[in-house]
């Protein structure tokens, strides 16, 4: 109980595979978050892992690991190629970055 009131807290950065000081965190988040999209899409059409798979062109194991966070091996494109077969349009805007910030950034946003 002691360490508890001890502990000590520290401010993330918004990007916990960087906090954790993976050389590719930017790339990781981007992935982890199309992999959350993923598995919402597929959670609100109340689809088995199964159907998923079949869809998806991948096994029904694969789709499970994909969805507890396995998903190194699985490139931003095929990721987003697994949002379009899902029935999502997927658009990249690329703009120019606030003069407040020193170098541009990635980011997802689900409508």
């Amino acid at each position: 109980m002691s360490a508890r009131r001890n502990a000590k807290v520290e401010r993330g950065s918004g990007n916990v595979f960087a906090d954790l000081g993976r050389p590719d965190a930017e790339a990781h988040l981007l992935k982890a978050e199309l992999v959350a999209q993923i598995d919402q899409i597929i959670r609100q059409r109340r689809m088995t892992q199964a159907r998923a798979a079949k869809l998806l062109g991948i096994s029904q194991p694969d789709v499970s690991r994909l969805l507890r966070g396995h998903f190194r091996s699985y490139s931003m494109d095929r990721l987003l190629r697994f949002l379009t077969v899902l029935g999502r349009d997927v658009e990249i805007l690329i703009r120019r970055r606030p003069r407040a910030r020193r170098q541009g950034k990635v980011t997802i946003e689900a409508a």
